[in-house]
């Protein structure tokens, strides 16, 4: 019998804002800015996405995961149980750091296939890691100018006679 695979992965990227701000687009609400196709349901009442014990699911192309938080330190790490019934199941950690240019986000999985049919996806996700993270930082980067020219915009002069009927 195949055994099931097992993959530990970790990447880190840039992110252009302060340490809060950065934690703030990682949490389940949060990545609805930027994360296509993110929509988190959560089952019960939710008023804090972040506190240990948060239940919401997803889902990405047709296949649903559980997820639970597990921890949370405000503004600095979330970790999260995820389950995706019948196919993997393992954690999520993410962890923030100031840098020089705003924050350093470092993401770990720690996935393990449920069937030796779900190997393959497993291991294909590791191959392609580099790229989904990549990918992450583009997405926030777009946001993060999108907002940008937004409050420059809300900021001009011409803006701010308009809104004030002059």
């Amino acid at each position: 019998m195949t055994a099931c695979a097992r993959v530990k992965l970790t990447g880190s990227i840039e992110v252009a804002l302060p340490l809060r701000q950065a934690f703030a687009l990682f949490t389940p609400n949060g990545e609805r800015a930027w994360a296509r196709g993110w929509t988190p349901e959560f089952p019960g009442a939710a008023t804090d996405d972040t506190e240990p014990g948060v239940v919401f699911e997803t889902d990405d192309a047709g296949c649903r995961s559980i997820w639970t938080v597990v921890h949370c330190v405000p503004g600095t790490a979330i970790g999260y149980s995820v389950a995706t019934p019948a196919d993997r199941a393992g954690t999520v950690t993410v962890t923030c750091q100031p840098s020089t240019g705003g924050t350093t986000v470092t993401v770990g999985y720690d996935l393990t296939a449920l069937k030796p049919e779900a190997n393959g996806r497993l291991y294909e996700f590791e191959a392609h890691y580099a790229d989904f993270l990549d990918d992450w930082k583009q997405s926030i980067a777009q946001v993060i100018a999108s907002d940008s020219a937004r409050e420059q915009r809300c900021a001009s002069p011409h803006v701010d006679r308009d809104i004030q009927g002059r």
